[in-house]
């Protein structure tokens, strides 16, 4: 079929290219003109593993291409994809004028019946709104589909591939129809289809992100106690999820959620309910967690030089928001870097792939270095910030030997604290045993 994809961010590129790689004719739209003529120069703007690969076969393939002329995106397309961000207002609410401008610039240009799919991240009643802007200049048929994505960033393109279910949004059963035709050489497996109403759609991709942020919040309380009764949060953590009602997953606790998902849906998602007349109180109770988190790292590191932590100098390893991706959006590193800039702290930062972005936010404010170990030149302490794999097993002695005052916390929870005293570390973790200065000694 031809598809036009509107945005090329995470869920655009890997939408475009893992439908491309099934044989259907992919236009990307996106009116950064210069981001267009980066992919179709064969380059990828974003680090996502997989999908550079993934965008060069099939560019060579001649399936994938990109355009800024809104005209030849609409008159390509059959089905038209609409992966534009909406980013939190103040409010929290999420911001749809991006979405209702490209509607509205969409209505006129349609030259044949076509179904619209969202996979953008929509508050309820969106895709009624967006089929009201569209068809109100339109003179064919259109039908929008509410087609929300469950892609983690890190493992986007094999969560396409192979997803969990296909939620297909709709008052139309052809348009529905036609969305799951698209999908079907990805649930081979048996995976689920799920048609259901649009606002239901809608709702889903909602509460799903907003359940899985509670589950980190909520492991995270846990952890904070157990730092306070002396309790390893690892053994709750592993007794927990071996209850087959609970499970191991998102019961990992650390410096705090991030990313460009959680933090914006969650907000939404009760500002949302606010709007409905509900007064939540779950909703908001998982965002304020998580900004509280978001000090445990800092609040470690200030209660252990007593508060003396002008002068110091801090490396942190990892600035992402998770693994296996560039993204720095909310990351927990960029709260912790805000905070010790304010301290008076000097901050050396290696992650190996967001660097770049965390360039273009903290200028010279901060000291980038593309090698681990560099970080820790004239640094006192360490942070473990991102759980990257290349983080999982370092040199410890190399460690010990570089850091002036060889004391690491640790906001991930990748290291035994035994493994630490031996090579003379100090070690605090989140909700698990420190090992002090104290420890040491004896």
């Amino acid at each position: 079929m031809r598809i036009t994809v509107a945005g090329s961010g995470y869920v655009g590129l890997v939408t475009g290219a893992c439908l491309a790689d099934t044989g259907n004719r992919v236009l990307g739209y996106d009116i950064n003109r210069a981001r267009v003529d980066e992919l179709n120069a064969g380059k990828c703007p974003i680090f996502e593993p997989g999908l550079a690969d993934l965008l060069q076969q099939n560019r060579d393939a001649e399936r994938i291409r990109f355009t800024h002329d809104l005209e030849e995106a609409v008159r390509h397309a059959e089905i038209v994809f609409i992966a534009i961000g909406t980013p939190p207002l103040e409010s929290g609410a999420a911001d749809l004028s991006s979405i209702e401008s490209f509607a509205r610039e969409l209505g006129p240009r349609v030259g044949r019946p076509l179904v619209v799919a969202i996979k953008s991240t929509v508050p309820v009643g969106t895709g009624e709104r967006v089929e009201t802007l569209i068809r109100a200049r339109a003179k064919f048929p259109v039908d929008v589909v509410s087609n929300p994505e469950f892609l983690k960033e890190g493992g986007a393109v094999r969560d396409f591939q192979f997803p969990d279910r296909v939620v297909v949004g709709s008052q139309s059963p052809e348009a529905a129809s036609i969305i799951e035709d698209l999908y079907r050489p990805f649930v081979r497996n048996q995976k689920p289809m799920l048609r259901m109403s649009r606002r239901a759609a809608e709702l889903t991709k909602y509460a799903a992100n907003a359940y899985l942020a509670m589950r980190v919040s909520f492991i995270n309380e846990i952890a904070n106690l157990c730092d306070r009764l002396d309790v390893d949060v690892d053994e709750v953590r592993r007794g927990m999820g071996s209850d087959a009602r609970i499970g191991h997953h998102f019961l990992y606790p650390g410096a705090g959620y991030g990313g460009s998902c959680f933090p914006k849906d969650v907000r939404a998602l009760a500002h949302l309910a606010d709007q409905s007349g509900m007064a939540p109180r779950l909703l908001p109770a998982i965002h304020d967690v998580n900004v509280r988190q978001k000090r445990v790292l800092f609040e470690k590191f200030s209660g252990r030089f007593g508060g003396q932590v002008r002068g110091l100098t801090a490396a942190l390893w990892g600035a992402a928001f998770k693994p296996n991706t560039d993204d720095i959006r909310e990351a927990a590193a960029l709260a912790l870097i805000d905070q010790l800039l304010e301290a008076g702290t000097r901050v050396r930062v290696h992650d190996p792939k967001a660097l770049a972005p965390l360039r273009q936010m903290y200028k010279d404010r901060v000291t980038y270095c593309p090698k681990p170990y560099e970080a820790l030149d004239d640094a006192d302490v360490l942070f473990i910030c991102t759980e990257w794999n290349e983080f999982r097993s370092p040199d410890f002695d190399e460690i010990a030997r570089r850091l002036r005052r060889r004391v690491v916390f640790d906001g991930r929870n990748l290291y035994e604290g035994s493994t630490l005293r031996r090579y003379g570390l100090e070690y605090y973790p989140v909700g698990r045993p420190a090992v002090r200065e104290s420890d040491l000694a004896g």
